[in-house]
């Protein structure tokens, strides 16, 4: 009797086992597919070696730091030294003006507002640093304060301009350095509103544009900076008086007309034994405007006796090299074909296309062709549920160069597919007992089936036996009576 039952049972938990684990896979076969009679093979991509641009290596700017760059695009042209830190002497004004014209947008001060200039005017000013001679009790407004700010460059006109935004010059220190990381000039840190050396003032070229571009959004900005000169009006310390541009590519007040740049629209010249001969410049040629940056550069005495100064000559060289070796061209549009991406719960297809939706374009060295780059699809999942909308975005292609990367599109499904209503049915199915913890539930009720099968094989068996053998017993044992009867 035991190994009876011990074969019904092995057997019977067999049973269970297998039921439960070949459902799902049941289910699995009946949700496939038909194959389809053409399976497009996605579009191969072949690694590319990295091109150079000889336009690019062919450029040495003669300065410590520099930097170039396109302002429609955001693209850095040329950039040498950029993120080191330099010491930015007068450019810092820049800052001190973007200040005060930020406050005059928000309402706080307005550039007719008249100052009176106090003790605290030369405040970290030392000996030999720029000024407009303006006095303490002087009444000058805050438009001309800024003039004398960004033309003359002088650093008293810095100090009262903090006075009037900020409340004190510490307070508007303060200032500098928030709007700074506002801006995302990492590498920059200010101690002064004027740029008299500190050896913990300092900043970096490309800090230096992020600057510029955000004071040359503004209007009044753009109007001093490209100004050759200003008068200002008398005061009780002065009569009325003219102030000149430092800046040789816009004023020849000091130089003559030797650095004249007719496409120059500023910005800011500045200068310190330690940081040598600087210059933030923007220009504007053919629709296009550029922002230049020259720091630490040299002004040596030529044979002739005179003085090259390079933070002007250099940045001229510069910015005409950015005009006219630089075009955009496209990288890529809607034409392209990424190939195609496997598609489920569909009886209509099992692949669909994917293209590039929309049109990607740069900046280029004209030595360049895009169509040496490297395009790289990327699908965003191995496979496709349908329904698929036309349109419906499923990766993305990527164009770079070596290193450089100029920007992905998005990959679109190029037609759209149905979801059939019984494959999507016996997915969910699939889905449900491929789970665990279905498995286990699975397992656990057909063996507790299996049990009582197995108990009522048994125990039925023995019951319906033993009242056989009483029933037998009893018909005998009256059956006699009856006899000796």
């Amino acid at each position: 009797m035991k190994k009876y039952r011990d074969r019904i049972t092995s057997f019977l938990l067999s049973l269970a086992l297998t039921a439960g684990l070949c459902v799902p896979a049941a289910l699995a076969a009946e949700s496939t597919p038909p194959e389809s009679t053409e399976s497009p093979a996605p579009v191969t991509v072949t690694p590319k070696e990295p091109v150079e641009s000889e336009i690019l290596n062919s450029m040495q700017v003669e300065a410590t730091a520099a930097i170039l760059v396109d302002v429609g695009t955001g693209t850095v042209l040329y950039e040498y030294n950029a993120h080191e830190q330099r010491y930015p002497a007068s450019i810092t004004k820049v800052m001190t003006a973007l200040l005060a014209l930020e406050a005059v947008d928000q309402g706080q001060i307005s550039l007719d507002q008249m100052v009176t200039l106090t003790s605290d005017l030369y405040q970290d000013i030392g000996e030999g640093g720029s000024s407009a001679d303006l006095r303490v009790g002087e009444q000058l407004s805050v438009l001309d304060l800024l003039y004398c700010v960004l033309l003359p460059s002088a650093n008293e006109a810095c100090n009262a301009l903090a006075q009037v935004v900020s409340g004190s010059i510490d307070a508007f220190v303060e200032q500098m350095n928030q709007r700074a990381q506002e801006l995302g000039m990492e590498g920059t840190h200010y101690t002064n509103t004027h740029g008299y050396h500190n050896d913990d003032h300092y900043t970096t070229a490309y800090d230096i544009y992020l600057m510029c571009q955000a004071a040359m959004e503004h209007e009044t900005f753009r109007a001093i900076t490209s100004s050759r000169s200003h008068d200002l009006p008398a005061t009780e310390f002065h009569e009325a008086r003219t102030i000149y541009d430092t800046n040789a590519l816009i004023s020849s007040w000091q130089y003559g007309s030797r650095y004249l740049y007719q496409y120059a629209t500023g910005i800011k010249t500045g200068s310190t034994p330690e940081a040598g001969y600087c210059l933030a410049s923007a220009a504007s040629k053919n629709g296009r405007d550029l922002i230049c940056v020259v720091l630490g550069a040299e002004n040596p005495v030529q044979e002739d006796g005179t003085t090259n100064r390079l933070q002007f000559s250099e940045s001229t060289r510069l910015l005409e090299w950015g005009f006219n070796n630089f075009t955009t061209k496209t990288l890529l549009d809607s034409t392209y074909f990424a190939g195609t991406i496997p598609v489920t719960l569909s009886r209509d297809t099992d692949r669909i296309g994917a293209q590039a939706s929309g049109t990607l374009e740069a900046l280029l060295p004209d030595d360049l062709d895009p169509a040496d780059f490297q395009i790289t699809p990327e699908f965003s999942a191995e496979s496709l549920e349908a329904p698929v909308e036309k349109g419906q975005v499923v990766g993305k292609v990527t164009v770079s160069n070596g290193d450089t990367v100029y920007g992905s599109l998005d990959l679109v499904a190029v037609d759209g597919v149905e979801r059939s209503e019984l494959l999507y049915r016996v997915d969910q199915i699939q889905r449900f007992f491929s789970q665990l913890w279905v498995r286990v539930a699975l397992i656990i009720l057909l063996v507790v089936v299996a049990v009582l099968v197995l108990r009522w094989l048994l125990f039925g068996r023995r019951r319906r036996y033993g009242a056989r053998r009483r029933t037998g017993y009893r018909g005998s044992h009256y059956s006699g009576r009856r006899r000796r009867r």
